[in-house]
């Protein structure tokens, strides 16, 4: 029963130029990377925050989505690596902001970030903070089957408060025992 949090991930694109490349920036980071449009299906993993990006650009073309040349500059105010999804979040706000309203079904957005993720990343993640990413609505928790995807808004009472505790302890999917599941 995951639930929608008050923080986003942000991206502002522009048309890229007439050399072809998608050029991403973090301004949370300070970092930059760069690849050229025609070339994202033969990209490898760099092991970088930048790989969300990429391998959600190579899902869209391979779901048939022309992906532009642009420039993209990305803010976050979901913290990274606190179990808050930012990953998920990155990944849905790239294929926002690069499919151009070309991917309308939710649920295939949904499926399209989870595979960016497996298939580009590596990490071998369930589809529910995806889910949440798109799915989440204020003042509701998502019952969702994992399975079937069937889900089920489920309203939370206006007394209930929900605290999110920073613990300091950073989360890592990728050294834990999840790869091994």
């Amino acid at each position: 029963m995951p639930i929608a949090i008050d923080m986003a991930c942000f991206i502002a694109a522009a048309p890229g130029s007439a050399d072809g490349r998608l050029r991403i920036h973090s301004a949370d980071l300070g970092e930059s990377h760069e690849e050229i449009v025609a070339g994202l299906g033969s990209v490898e993993p760099r092991h970088a925050w930048s790989d969300y990006v990429i391998g959600v650009a190579q899902q869209l073309v391979k779901f048939g989505v022309a992906v532009q040349p642009a420039d993209l500059l990305i803010h976050s105010t979901v913290p990274v690596g606190a179990g808050l999804s930012s990953s998920a979040a990155l990944e849905v706000s790239t294929a926002l902001a690069l499919s151009r309203g070309a991917v309308t079904d939710k649920l295939e957005l949904v499926k399209l970030c989870r595979r960016a993720e497996n298939e580009f990343v590596g990490m071998p993640c369930g589809i529910m903070d995806q889910f949440i990413s798109v799915f989440g609505k204020a003042h509701c928790a998502i019952k969702l089957d994992c399975r079937s995807l069937e889900f089920e808004e489920v309203p939370l009472p206006d007394n209930v408060a929900i605290v999110a505790v920073n613990s300091m302890v950073k989360h890592e999917l990728g050294t834990s025992a999840y790869r091994q599941r």
